[in-house]
């Protein structure tokens, strides 16, 4: 009886490390997929470059742009052929005020997206983006999150518990390259500028202080050109301006390692796992 019961604990406890795994496998897998839209607005006088990346190429993008009043200003449709879409608005006949522009790829929440711009005597500066993309898998607990390359990637991670958030990439260009690092509620926390070498680039970000305060995660994107082959995004999540890396499969592969051994370490020494009556 005793026996029996035994050999069911030590079924359960192999289950739940295969469960372990196999959950943690299933989650990586969809981070790895880079699903979701990202969509940025850059003004410089009267044209405002609207570009974005979607994981979707068989349906074209609505763009809408409306008014703080509610108007409709206009709608155009965007190509997503090959994965990204652009356009322009063109804001010199616009009314002083705020303007939302939002595009869309269908109903689902996940492929709606808005950002907002301010005009101003028929011109704007504003620059913002938004994303709910997610960047390549990560191999490990600690190792950095990666964008798809197509002419710019970027990578951007850190150490659990870490201060600071290293950022790196590669560029098929030589032009120098715009940092920009927003926190969850939409702020901007920091803007720089990289020049690349010999087709890569690198630096670290240092986390923590005042504009760092809020725990979420940290959306960096970096631009090269107005290509929207040359805009990439990374998120990394930050609690207490600290860097918290996923959960990666290797660490779901090490716990399992110590469950199996508790089982055959029991085993040997003939231990129950269960109170025996």
């Amino acid at each position: 009886m005793n026996s029996r019961r035994h050999t069911i604990t030590s079924l359960s406890i192999v289950l739940l490390a295969v469960t372990i795994m196999s959950v943690s496998a299933i989650g990586q897998n969809a981070y790895a997929g880079g699903a979701g839209m990202s969509l940025s607005a850059d003004c410089s006088g009267s044209t405002c470059a609207i570009s974005g990346d979607t994981d979707r190429s068989d349906q074209d993008a609505t763009m809408i742009v409306t008014a703080s009043n509610g108007n409709i200003v206009t709608v155009g449709q965007l190509n997503t052929s090959g994965g990204s879409f652009s356009g322009s608005l063109n804001v010199s006949a616009l009314d002083d005020g705020s303007y939302t522009i939002a595009v869309n790829q269908g109903s689902s929440s996940k492929y709606n997206l808005s950002v907002s711009v301010d005009v101003s005597g028929g011109s704007s500066d504003s620059s913002t983006s938004v994303s709910n993309m997610v960047a390549a898998s990560v191999e490990e607990a600690g190792a950095p999150e990666a964008a798809a390359a197509s002419g710019l990637t970027l990578t951007a991670g850190g150490m659990e518990g870490s201060t600071t958030i290293d950022v790196s990439g590669t560029t098929d260009r030589s032009g120098d390259i715009t940092l920009t690092v927003t926190a969850p509620n939409g702020n901007i926390v920091g803007v720089s500028q990289i020049s690349p070498s010999g087709g890569s680039f690198a630096t670290t970000i240092t986390t923590g202080g005042a504009l760092w305060s809020q725990d979420g995660m940290y959306t960096i994107k970096a631009v090269q050109g107005a290509a929207s082959s040359h805009q990439k995004t990374a998120q990394v999540e930050v609690i207490d301006g600290h860097v918290i890396p996923e959960f990666g499969v290797i660490a779901a592969m090490i716990l399992a390692v110590a469950i199996v051994s508790i089982i055959v370490v029991t085993a040997k020494t003939k231990l129950s796992l269960v109170p025996r009556y």
